[in-house]
């Protein structure tokens, strides 16, 4: 489902930083240590523009993909004895109704301050893609990410690379400007490549672990609280850790690759380690 853009002064940042970035390698960086005519300078060009156009297109497709709206007809059914999970209340033991939009909450579904609305599989609010990362458009936002961290450290080892060459030819042909480039392009490259490393990283656990960020940390009170009642906590939606992968990314490592998400189902329902078992509540 597409959304509506609009202004947004972080997204027209991460576009010029993408467009900066993107020239600075493809011309000062290859062309200075192969020589962008070269075999070796074409190949990486190439290379590098694949992966600058996965990242693009998964940024795109991120902003434009509406997160997951919850639809106004819906009803839990408490009385279906194939759904196992019904989320209820921290406290008074209701089921999830949201006030602020009038209409019950599916399991995992948040209300969004920023979007004024409720998200299905709601994992964050992003404002470097202006949207929400949530059940229809999550799969896309990992895929950008890991997209992302290949791109900016491609460009940094091209950066490093190019500054091996023979330091007094590089000086002569250089000059002030380049200087300059190669000091924004390191100031942009090796903080977005720490960042964007350590938030790949973060999400790699999530998936994993069936988990989205909210559920993280609601799951660190959930398991502090059965540990002082004697309990055992266990995430309800963790099926394993290949079965959560497939979950999210798609049945086929083909599919992993495409930041497509026709796999995912409604965002009403999902499977939980509970499946077969007898009616629970969490």
């Amino acid at each position: 489902m597409k959304r509506r853009v609009r202004f947004s002064l972080p997204v027209t940042v991460v576009v010029l930083a993408i467009i900066y970035i993107y020239f600075s390698t493809i011309f000062v960086f290859i062309d200075g240590w192969f020589g962008l005519m070269s075999s070796p300078g074409i190949l990486n060009a190439v290379v590098f523009t694949a992966v600058a156009f996965m990242s693009i297109f998964s940024y795109a497709v991120a902003i434009l993909t509406d997160a997951g709206r919850v639809p106004s007809t819906f009803m839990p059914d408490i009385e279906d004895s194939s759904n196992p999970v019904h989320e209820i209340k921290r406290k008074g033991g209701d089921l999830r109704y949201c006030q602020k939009c009038s209409h019950f909450k599916p399991p995992r579904a948040h209300h969004c301050r920023v979007c004024k609305r409720c998200v299905l599989r709601m994992d964050h609010h992003c404002i470097w893609i202006s949207n929400c990362v949530g059940h229809a458009n999550y799969k896309v936002f990992f895929g950008l990410v890991v997209y992302a961290v290949i791109a900016c450290i491609y460009s940094l080892v091209l950066l490093v690379g190019s500054l091996t060459v023979d330091p007094q030819k590089d000086e002569l042909q250089s000059g002030d400007s380049f200087r300059t480039i190669y000091v924004i392009s390191g100031l942009l490259l090796v903080p977005l490549s720490v960042a964007l490393g350590v938030l790949l990283g973060w999400h790699v656990y999530l998936i994993l672990q069936n988990k989205t960020t909210i559920e993280f940390h609601e799951g660190v009170r959930a398991m502090w609280l059965a540990e002082k009642e004697g309990h055992v906590y266990k995430h309800p939606y963790d099926v394993g850790a290949y079965e959560n992968l497939t979950t999210v990314l798609g049945p086929s490592i083909s599919c992993w690759v495409c930041p497509t998400s026709g796999h995912i189902g409604s965002g009403l329902r999902f499977r939980t380690a509970y499946d077969g078992m007898s009616s629970a509540s969490v």
